[in-house]
């Protein structure tokens, strides 16, 4: 049950006022005027909740069908955004108790030994998406002077496969606090539940979140290599894959780095293994790579396309999303769009060869605007 926080009408502007008495009168487009501006960073808060963009597109849409639904409670102590935050907050919360957390493979399982290839898929939904935080909005800075994390610190995949780990009401508190700046009280009544208990869920979530992500976030790190030091890094390590050349790559690696290709259960961990693995399967020189920049996540990210004999042309298959510790890339993440439809593992060892899977083309190819071929 949403208990919902209320909205004095001395907060809102005369357009939006007008809009609201509107929309209670029954005014579709009217309610469409009020939640627009909003849409954006609620999708982004549904994401962080859920750690899936599907899964936050249906829960955003049920939000804002239930604050329709509610807009004769909306009369009292806070502010529009609050209460809708408040809504899609609860919506996530029931989401969260009828699937399993999103994890990542390195969450999943230990690593791979280089010396085998890649395993069979899970094809669960059980892996974090990449998010597309440029095509859909999210802001820079902070939320609100109170947060602790930027807005794109806070879609960074490293902190979204940390809060996947927490208790569902944990991981609520510590994005109504750390992120959106709410205060304990605000943040107690958007769960129905007390201060103290907003406090020492706070608590343990930000230990929890601290043992799994990085000291120094992306941003920052982006901030302090400056754009044009990680454009040429990005386009060095492209060009080494593009080449096929394992130890340019090896080079650019951090020692400790991961790499991991969901939604294939196996990643590889450090600078030697994953050279070694490079070298048996994706850079061995039996297929061709063509890339295109991107981001998500608030992170560098780029569309690797294999080339398809009988299409005579590049086609995609992964989405990877960069990490970087310092000058070095510290993890890899590879979405990969090919099909899991084989139940053998030698399909896995030449992936590249397999089909495309329709759906997560979609989920990442189309939904980050790169091309579906490269010429």
């Amino acid at each position: 049950m949403v208990r919902a926080m209320a909205v004095p009408a001395a907060r809102l502007t005369p357009a939006q006022q007008e809009a609201l008495e509107a929309a209670r009168a029954g005014d579709e487009g009217a309610y469409g005027r009020l939640v627009e501006p909003h849409r954006g960073e609620l999708h982004a808060h549904c994401y962080r909740m859920l750690g899936s963009v599907h899964d936050a597109e249906d829960a955003l849409q049920e939000a804002l069908l239930r604050a329709w639904r509610g807009l004769a409670r909306f009369e009292g102590r806070s502010s529009l955004k609050s209460w809708l935050y408040t809504i899609a907050t609860n919506t996530c919360l029931t989401q969260i108790e009828r699937r399993p957390k999103r994890v990542l493979p390195i969450d999943y399982g230990p690593a791979t030994d280089p010396h085998d290839g890649p395993g069979e898929p899970v094809v669960e939904s059980v892996w974090v998406e990449p998010y597309p935080d440029e095509t859909l909005g999210v802001p820079d800075g902070l939320a609100a002077p109170e947060a602790r994390y930027e807005q794109r610190e806070a879609v960074e995949l490293a902190f979204i496969a940390a809060l996947q780990h927490l208790p569902a009401t944990q991981r609520a508190v510590l994005i109504l606090r750390e992120v959106l700046g709410f205060s304990a009280r605000e943040t107690a009544d958007a769960l129905n539940t007390t201060v103290a208990s907003v406090n020492s869920a706070l608590q343990r979530a930000r230990a929890a979140v601290g043992e799994r992500v990085p000291e120094q976030t992306q941003q920052a790190t982006l901030r302090t290599l400056g754009d044009e030091a990680v454009r040429d890094l990005v386009d060095r390590y492209v060009d080494a894959w593009e080449r096929c050349d394992v130890d340019t790559v090896a080079a650019m690696l951090a020692e400790d780095a991961t790499f991991a290709m969901p939604p294939l259960a196996s990643w590889y961990q450090g600078r030697e293994g994953i050279a070694k693995w490079m070298a048996g399967w994706p850079l061995s020189g039996a297929w061709r790579w063509r890339t295109l920049l991107a981001r998500a996540n608030g992170q560098p990210a780029i569309g690797f396309y294999a080339w398809d004999e009988e299409a005579r042309t590049y086609l995609p298959f992964a989405l990877n999303v960069v990490s970087l510790s310092g000058a070095l890339i510290s993890d890899v993440t590879a979405f990969v769009v090919r099909s899991t439809e084989e139940s053998e593992n030698a399909a896995y060892e030449r992936w590249p060869e397999q089909p495309a899977d329709v759906t997560r083309l979609a989920a990442t190819f189309e939904r980050f605007g790169l091309p579906d071929r490269l010429d």
